[in-house]
């Protein structure tokens, strides 16, 4: 009985959450300029396989680390266009609106936004721009932490404890303890791990 539970239990795990499985995605604002690494996991099932192809980028303006998908990654990188904000156009305003229209309308293009029970969806990663950090997150909320901190991922609990723990060490240190942590910790995180910056001086 035992065992014919677990299976029913195995067969109730959506696509959704397999995706959480994987990745650990850190950020972080330090003096005006948005820090963010990643880990190189990509798992399905039991497996797991380092990839090449890296989970944090710089697109034009935006600093991006990305979880949920590698072809969602892909997109971020490689179609979305992101659009220009109005200088007098509030940052948060800006991110809410005009660019998850942007974001929609890729991921829709690019054949990886899905619809269930009439609501769309499309993934989770951290992105930086004008000097903040936000979370997207899959049902396009758009997230600003107050800690000035955020992690994303199946390690993102073990993460944040480490960066609210690290508050006093310099920012790329602080991204290092959060990661190394989330890889002892989560069976879904797995270096090498990527880390870039995006100043407000570009």
């Amino acid at each position: 009985m035992v065992g014919s539970q677990w299976r029913h239990w195995v067969l109730l795990i959506s696509p959704q959450e397999e995706r959480r499985r994987m990745t650990c995605i850190v950020g972080l604002i330090s003096d005006g300029s948005v820090h963010i690494g990643g880990d190189s996991a990509g798992v399905a099932g039991y497996s797991l396989t380092l990839r090449a192809d890296r989970k944090v980028f710089r697109n034009q303006d935006f600093l991006f680390g990305f979880t949920s998908s590698f072809r969602m990654g892909q997109l971020l990188a490689h179609s979305l266009k992101p659009p220009k904000r109005d200088p007098e156009t509030d940052v948060y305003a800006f991110m809410v609106t005009d660019f998850v229209d942007a974001l929609r309308q890729c991921l829709k293009d690019g054949g990886y936004a899905r619809r269930q029970d009439e609501v769309e969806r499309g993934g989770t990663f951290l992105v930086g721009y004008a000097g903040r950090l936000f979370r997207i997150d899959d049902d396009y909320q758009v997230v600003e932490p107050v800690d000035g901190f955020d992690a994303c991922g199946c390690g993102q609990q073990i993460a944040l404890g480490a960066l609210y723990a690290s508050s006093s060490s310099p920012p790329r240190e602080r991204l290092e303890m959060a990661l190394n942590a989330a890889e002892r910790f989560s069976a879904g995180v797995r270096g090498p791990f990527h880390f870039e910056t995006l100043s407000l001086a570009g």
